[in-house]
């Protein structure tokens, strides 16, 4: 059992580590970052239901996750091979559309469930 628990710590160690690589060496993950922050701070102030709140979370979740998944597999494909090939190229950019529809859609979640009650906020 002592076996296994340490593992799992060695596991966290990794994952964290590689969150806070992520946080300290890419400008987009600080960006979505800063945008969840946003977004978190919004519903603190326009005191959004539990269920909106856990639809965005969810969504920054996915978000912040989608980046450091395109992030992994742009530094994979570099590893594999520095010169350009057309499937390096294939997998870079459907990595990078997969990040940009979970943006666009994280983006609809905030103005669906933010933008009314902002919309209030500001007397329209």
């Amino acid at each position: 059992m002592k076996k296994i628990l340490k593992q799992h710590h060695i596991s966290f160690q990794n994952a964290f580590a590689g969150v806070w690589w992520a946080l300290t060496t890419q400008p987009n993950f600080r960006i979505h970052i800063f945008l969840s922050l946003v977004a978190l701070g919004l519903s603190w102030i326009l005191e959004i239901s539990p269920v909106e709140w856990s639809i965005i979370i969810f969504a920054i979740v996915l978000g912040l996750g989608s980046e450091m998944v395109n992030t992994a597999l742009e530094a994979m494909t570099d590893l594999i091979t520095s010169e350009w090939r057309k499937e390096a190229k294939i997998a870079k950019d459907v990595a990078a559309g997969m990040m940009l529809m979970v943006a666009f859609g994280a983006l609809i979640v905030g103005l669906v469930i933010l933008g009314p009650k902002l919309w209030i906020l500001l007397g329209y």
